[in-house]
């Protein structure tokens, strides 16, 4: 393979940030708790301050999602993460066992590459610098190419605020040219210790397949059960305020709606007084043709549009009061295109005749793009949520709240957070909503509490009496 000049041009850039980095990680590293809350302080600050320019610029470069809604998610990596991590311990001593005799000692994993996607750009570019600081380590972010200006911004935004209160240069940085090339030097490279990976499927493949420890979390396709006992008004104003937050762009958004046959009309009904179109005929076939690409892809044109855009798109002329699409549908896989995850305010539309059904076909949805990630339950039924839950091959299971919201730990008590791991069945390296806890390493200082001649069973059992002891029995026995 022949590289032109700008896979070389990012291919060096990446080599002089790490090296920049790793001078200012040894110097970071030194500091005190703090010292390291001080810079985090001043950072969430900082973010907070610019949320609105940064959505601002997201929509402007992405052309998808809500500004308003890009605020709020920009607030939420400024605000809500730091007052979950502010008062962490993750220099020195963080946990002293005296019984036991054991002290913890928290150690950076040095310099993290951190892999942005288009969807969550500016929110996730803070949440990550954020977490990477609080737990001592360097942080370089490999933005994805069609949102390198809003991500820079929000880059340059984290490192000035930390900067003036004493982080050392180099510490937060973003390639300016980012190439395929470049960002498989940064991976690879034997001075970076870890890839904090969010985006798509084959991101988080080469996070993985490149050499270097990764914690990647790649797509969800919740499925949300609404069952009989539920409150219908508020299962679907919940699922409609999630999946129309931000245009449907969180990973964690719903993505395919099953009721119960006994409640179905009413559950249509509601949706239909929401907000909500049930396109039927040929509106069906039209949508299904925007929605995957020809080689049953996900159409990257819908992502983050409005409901009204979509339908325009597919030839349907929509009133601009339709909030979200949905379709009945009546399988899923390839041959089924709502029955995949969409990232837009589109919804498949399922009915069954139990809980018991829909359990079965939340599983089939979940292993056509979903396992490890999230689902949810809109139940008063305690005994059905739990038998509901058991069953399911995800990590998050949100109940009676929009799993948008709810996966992220906004509306629930999850830990706030803006990669939300899919464990070994998903993909991924961890099961949990990500935090400073999984961007450290944690020493263990232990005393003896024992001799090894204690170890010992205290009655020594001669085995060789034993054995001779047998044998003359057997003799007796004229065996």
């Amino acid at each position: 393979m022949i590289l032109d000049d700008k896979d070389l041009r990012s291919i060096q850039q990446v080599r002089n940030l790490i090296d920049k980095a790793d001078k200012a990680q040894k110097q970071f590293k030194e500091f005190s708790q703090e010292e390291v809350d001080i810079i985090i302080k001043a950072m969430a600050e900082s973010g907070e301050k610019h949320a609105e320019k940064l959505a601002e610029m997201a929509v402007e470069e992405t052309g998808f999602g809500k500004y308003e809604d890009k605020i709020v998610k920009n607030l939420f990596a400024s605000k809500a993460v730091y007052q979950h991590i502010k008062d962490m311990k993750t220099v020195g001593i963080i946990r002293e066992d005296k019984k036991e005799k054991m002290i913890e000692i928290a150690s950076p994993v040095g310099i993290i590459a951190a892999l942005i996607p288009s969807t969550n750009p500016t929110s996730t570019t803070i949440f990550k610098s954020l977490c990477a600081l609080k737990a001592g380590n360097a942080i370089i972010f490999s933005p994805h190419p069609s949102v390198v200006t809003c991500i820079n911004k929000a880059v340059e935004v984290m490192n000035e605020a930390a900067v003036s209160v004493g982080a050392p240069e180099g510490l937060i940085s973003s390639m300016a040219l980012p190439t395929m090339e470049g960002s498989l030097e940064l991976m690879s490279h034997k001075k970076i210790s870890l890839i904090l990976a969010t985006g798509g499927s084959e991101m988080i493949k080469a996070a993985y397949s490149s050499g270097t420890p990764a914690l990647g979390v790649g797509p969800g396709n919740v499925p949300a059960f609404i069952e009989k006992s539920a409150d219908i008004h508020m299962a679907v104003k919940r699922i409609i305020d999630s999946k129309t937050f931000d245009n449907g762009t969180i990973c964690a958004s719903e993505q395919a709606v099953i009721t119960e046959n006994c409640i179905q009309k009413k559950v249509k009904e509601e949706f239909i007084r929401q907000g909500g179109y049930f396109a039927t005929g040929e509106e069906i076939e039209k949508l299904a043709v925007i929605i995957q690409n020809p080689w049953g892809g996900l159409n990257p044109k819908i992502v983050g549009q409005t409901a009204k855009k979509i339908a325009e798109m597919a030839g349907i002329n929509l009133p601009e009061s339709i909030k979200v699409i949905l379709c009945e549908e009546k399988g899923v896989g390839k041959a089924y295109p709502f029955s995949m995850e969409k990232l837009s305010p589109i919804l498949a539309f399922y009915t069954r005749d139990n809980w018991q059904e829909a359990c079965e076909l939340c599983i089939d949805l979940l292993n056509y793009g979903g396992l490890g990630h999230s689902l949810v339950i809109h139940s008063e039924n305690e005994k059905v949520i739990q038998e509901f839950a058991f069953k399911k091959p995800v990590f998050r299971i949100l109940v009676n709240t929009p799993s948008s919201q709810g996966a992220i730990g906004a509306t629930t008590s999850l830990t706030p957070s803006l990669t939300l791991g899919s464990g070994g069945i998903g993909g991924s390296a961890t099961s949990d909503n990500v935090s400073p806890i999984h961007l450290m390493n944690v020493k263990r200082l232990v005393y003896g509490l024992k001799e090894a001649e204690e170890l010992k069973p205290k009655n020594n059992i001669d085995v060789n009496r034993i054995t001779e002891l047998v044998l003359e029995e057997l003799k007796k026995l004229n065996f």
